[in-house]
């Protein structure tokens, strides 16, 4: 998306929005609407899409809408476009999240290295290599959170026996919640659709310290190596809607920060979908001072392993809701 001397929002908001869906949702549900009414880019979140048996509150919801956000932002700052973000600015619509209007600003280094990184991120569930994430790098994907009221704690040796006994606990229940596992069968294990978890991107469910959700019929091979993969604790200060926004717009940024430095990643939530779960990790983790939201490993990939496919993504038509475009120009 290489911006002109000037360019319309219009211009560049199907491409942005292309760019958007590629954010990181629970099981690829991907819960949003795009709108684009005058100059002002509108996110709401699709209720339809939500999963009541595995969120019920929205919290996954609301983490998944808040990644799009920032993958909309920085679609938006490639194209020399920043965006100032207006959080609920409908109180009557608690569905409207938030609404971006943009000003022309040279697109900062880093935020050029997360655009390029946006193809490139997958969510990983193999086990990772021996070699463990170099410590500087795992310091500045931990500092991505930080600009989005956020923090990212690296979860010392000592606590991992912690998150892996709440990790198999929540596999356990969840192993024998008949409507969780309904849902779960209906969103993975799919083939050739635009949403939901492939098959050919999940690999069998391992016994490892902390165990991984276990999507339905897995068919990506995992390499039999020594994981030496980290785990951060995605948090806020407060548990609000907006904290939950904001942890999803963090978790783009650490996500995408650890794909531009050639790590691998993904999210694990299922353990913080349990409120007594959700409520240990903050006691035992984050001794009370922080409220999680994901966990997020962190890796790196023996260099036999193969390459991973595209997970695929609606069309930008099908996330987007009819509005109003402006034509006014963008002076960039």
């Amino acid at each position: 998306m290489q911006p002109n001397e000037q360019q319309t929002v219009s211009a560049i908001f199907d491409t942005a929005v292309a760019t958007a869906v590629r954010a990181p949702s629970i099981h690829n549900t991907q819960p949003w609407r795009w709108r684009l009414d005058g100059e002002t880019i509108r996110l709401s979140a699709d209720r339809d899409r939500q999963l009541p048996a595995t969120d019920p509150s929205q919290r996954a919801l609301l983490l998944s809408c808040g990644a799009a956000l920032h993958h909309m932002r920085v679609a938006l700052a490639r194209a020399g476009l920043a965006a100032t973000v207006t959080y609920f600015p409908d109180l009557s619509d608690p569905d409207h999240l938030a609404d971006l209007t943009v000003t022309p600003a040279a697109p900062p280094a880093d935020e050029l290295d997360l655009a390029a990184a946006i193809a490139h991120r997958r969510s990983d569930r193999r086990r990772y290599g021996p070699r463990p994430a170099p410590a500087r790098h795992l310091r500045s994907v931990a500092r991505a959170a930080v600009p989005y009221g956020a923090a990212a704690r690296l979860v010392p040796p000592d606590l991992r026996e912690l998150l892996a006994r709440v990790s198999h606990t929540a596999a356990d229940r969840h192993r024998h919640d008949a409507a969780y596992q309904r849902e779960l069968s209906a969103w993975s294990g799919r083939h050739g659709t635009t949403d939901g978890v492939p098959a050919a991107n999940t690999p069998p469910m391992h016994d490892d310290d902390i165990a991984l959700r276990a999507f339905a019929a897995p068919e990506l091979a995992d390499p039999q190596t020594a994981d030496q993969s980290d785990w951060l604790a995605l948090c806020t200060p407060a548990d609000d809607r907006l904290s939950r926004i904001k942890a999803g717009e963090a978790a783009s940024a650490v996500l995408l920060t650890a794909t531009a430095l050639g790590l691998s990643t993904c999210l694990q939530t299922e353990p913080l979908e349990l409120p007594e779960l959700r409520a240990e990790v903050r006691s035992e983790v984050l001794f009370d001072c922080a409220f999680a939201h994901a966990l997020v490993r962190v890796g790196t990939v023996p260099a036999e392993a193969e390459s991973l496919p595209v997970t695929p993504r609606r069309a930008p038509a099908d996330v987007v809701e009819s509005g109003e475009r402006s034509e006014s120009a963008v002076r960039i």
